[in-house]
């Protein structure tokens, strides 16, 4: 199911035969990820950036066949939360003599347990990197023993995305304020901490037209790293590289978002940094789902899926865009109808499309979600008391199932 490395997998590309085949043979809902179209995405990307250090953010899939993939290919991982750390962790064990080395913990408001755990791995991978957001959280990393490799999160002013929730460069929550940067991380360094870098992210989904606001905050990353009052080793200009979610959209020319950046950083003493999530994973993925309803109504055509916002949440929480397709074999001889595809779940929101036009469904049909391999599972949850999904790898055209689906008894499993 690999293909060779065009700039973007399109929703066509996939074969629907062998895509029918795996859900014949592990059931529906079902993601299929294909790791062979991961690591051809690392290195498209690293051939665009062949100085920077590549650092894959983990929040995108954290799916742990993706981790030891990218990791065994030389890429770092970008952590936002203590679960994330260990999940990088065990993925990376035997790659490299110290894991922690190609692990970057970016806390954003950490919880007491993050910082615990946090702490306690990195007294065994004393190679881990901390980012911190916020001056406290040295007080408290000091206040746990840590004086290890210590990076500071900046805002820079500047935000971007495909969705206001997911622009963060210019959002009070993250970072240190851009003028109390310096301060900080002289602060850090007088108080023993091993000051390695500086960051900075703009936000999620971030495509060609946002390439204004990005040359900006790399502009004044640059422009930090310079005065900073300390030897950096990298900087961090985060990731947020967009994916067309659109079949008219074109892909993003990471070319000249490579130049861009270079350019907008200027000369610094620092190894430049880049953290790629859904860029590497987005295109990897597809949802299958099974029609269980077919309803006309005056308005539209209501088709009925078996995964909903539970399974895939962006088109709920974002109004986000996936492309659909039936996989049925004779869906080229149909006619199309406009219809409304939504899900199970017991809220208006629920719904993946409206009005779009589609073949004429049938029940029993399976539909095909394109891009589904960047926060999907990762967002899934159990609300309405609904198993997640499983996940299925495909890799040298093998298939593997890499995580079973969940049953009632995982759902309620916790209860006392």
């Amino acid at each position: 199911m690999s293909a060779s490395n065009p700039a973007v997998r399109r929703l066509a590309d996939w074969d629907a035969a062998r895509l029918r085949d795996l859900r014949e043979t592990h059931g529906s809902p079902l993601y299929v990820l294909d790791l062979d179209r991961v690591r051809a995405n690392y290195r498209r990307l690293a051939r665009a950036f062949p100085d920077a250090d590549v650092r894959y953010a983990a929040k995108a899939n954290t799916l742990g066949r993706v981790l030891t993939a990218l990791g065994e290919a030389g890429v770092g991982i970008e952590c936002a939360s203590a679960g994330e750390v260990a999940r990088a962790l065990d993925a990376l064990e035997g790659t490299v003599d110290d894991p922690g080395e190609r692990v970057q913990y970016t806390a954003v408001n950490p919880p007491a347990g993050d910082l615990d755990t946090v702490v306690e791995l990195w007294r065994e991978y004393p190679g881990l990197t901390t980012t911190v957001g916020a001056a406290d959280t040295l007080d408290r990393l000091a206040e746990r023993g840590y004086d290890g490799r210590l990076c500071v999160r900046v805002n820079p002013g500047v935000g971007a995305g495909h969705h206001e929730k997911v622009s963060t460069g210019a959002e009070p929550k993250f970072g240190v304020p851009y003028d109390r940067a310096t301060d900080v991380l002289a602060d850090a360094a007088d108080r023993g901490f091993d000051v390695v870098g500086i960051h900075a992210h703009a936000g999620s989904g971030i495509s060609g037209d946002d390439l204004a606001a990005h040359r900006e905050l790399v502009a004044r990353m640059g422009d930090l790293a310079r005065d900073a009052p300390v030897p950096l080793e990298f900087v961090d200009v985060g990731g947020g590289f967009g994916v067309p979610y659109r079949p008219e959209e074109a892909p993003l020319d990471l070319d000249a978002v490579a130049d861009a950046t270079r350019e907008a950083l200027g000369d610094v003493d620092a190894q430049l940094a880049v953290e790629p999530g859904r860029y590497l994973v987005a295109d990897a993925g597809v949802l299958l789902t099974d029609v269980n309803t077919v309803k006309v109504t005056p308005e539209t055509t209501v088709v009925g899926v078996d995964a909903g916002m539970t399974t895939l949440l962006r088109p709920a929480m974002y109004d986000a865009y996936h492309e659909l397709r039936t996989l049925a074999p004779d869906a080229g001889e149909r006619g199309t109808v406009a219809a409304t595809v939504t899900g199970p779940i017991c809220e208006s929101s629920d719904v993946f499309c409206t009005d779009r036009e589609l073949p004429a469904p049938e029940r029993g049909d399976t539909l095909a979600v394109g891009n589904a391999g960047a926060y999907g599972y990762e967002m899934a949850s159990h609300y309405n008391s609904r198993p997640r999904p499983a996940t299925v790898t495909v890799e040298g055209g093998e298939a593997t199932l890499a995580r079973r689906r969940e049953t009632l008894a995982d759902v309620t499993r916790l209860e006392a």
